[in-house]
């Protein structure tokens, strides 16, 4: 999930980038694309087409549609907002995926975890500021719907993990999120400036890589212990805030931030102890 996160952090940074010249379901489109060679050449090489049509369709189709709408969503949002402030609303997925987690694929999540994850939406809740003024934004409420979808989808894999392979779940989700996102995108599709080719090109691997740090996480980690850590997005997003666009967080995000962070420390140490204890 580390490595997922830092992915898709240099992704976010193409997307945004993008999203200045294109429009949102352009870039969502362009994201798949850029993606799906590296995708299907993974799959040759591990040999997995040969399985490809043995797969659970209702749940493939799921996601790719909910993966279609995040991405237009959060590509929305990022014209408007910086990445630490997207990144400090889209942090209500974890506490999304591990209220699922229990009723969906009926994981048993202790107090202690339920108290670190709670505790880092308070910090969040501090980024987002004590009136809540950046929900009433429509850059707020897309990244906000956003990180629904992503909810959705992280749950969806799990639940798919049980069936279908890595493989099959990496392809199917880049197949039709790439042919339904360009569908939806051709009626406003704009040409492609060659001066962005670089764009394109860091956008397929950060988002080929990303891709399978967490199709792997979430199918071999419990979903409401592998979430928590998305929470390093945001030294991420502050960092490449202040590089590209000199932009620095305020108090509010630095005390959010900082409670945020002491959640998750926390929760790597619970794991730590826990794990210890039951395999001494």
């Amino acid at each position: 999930m580390l490595v997922a996160v830092f992915m898709f952090s240099l992704m976010d940074t193409c997307m945004k980038l993008l999203a200045a010249h294109y429009p949102a379901m352009q870039v969502a489109a362009l994201r798949s694309l850029s993606s799906l060679p590296l995708v299907c050449a993974y799959v040759a090489w591990r040999g997995g087409f040969a399985t490809m049509l043995r797969v659970r369709w209702s749940l493939q189709l799921l996601r790719a549609g909910v993966g279609i709408a995040m991405l237009a969503l959060f590509a929305y949002g990022l014209k408007q907002l910086s990445l630490a402030e997207a990144y400090s609303i889209f942090f209500i997925a974890p506490a999304l995926i591990t209220a699922l987690s229990v009723f969906v694929l009926k994981e048993k999540v202790n107090l202690a975890r339920w108290i670190a994850i709670f505790v880092g939406l308070g910090g969040v809740l501090v980024v987002l500021r004590p009136e809540g003024g950046g929900f009433l934004t429509l850059g707020g409420l897309a990244i906000l719907a956003s990180a629904v979808c992503y909810a959705i989808s992280a749950i969806g894999a799990r639940v798919l993990a049980r069936t279908d392979s890595s493989e099959q779940i990496m392809f199917w989700l880049m197949l039709m999120m790439a042919i339904g996102a360009t569908v939806l995108a051709l009626p406003a599709w704009m040409p492609l400036d060659a001066a962005h080719a670089w764009l394109l090109c860091a956008l397929a691997v950060s988002g080929f890589f990303g891709q399978l740090a967490i199709t792997e996480a979430f199918s071999h980690g419990e979903a409401s212990v592998v979430a928590p850590f998305e929470y390093s997005a945001l030294a991420w997003g502050v960092a490449i805030d202040w590089l590209l666009w000199q932009a620095l967080p305020d108090g509010y995000t630095l005390v959010g931030a900082a409670i945020i962070i002491g959640s998750g420390m926390y929760l790597i140490r619970h794991e730590k102890v826990h794990t210890e204890a039951e395999h001494p």
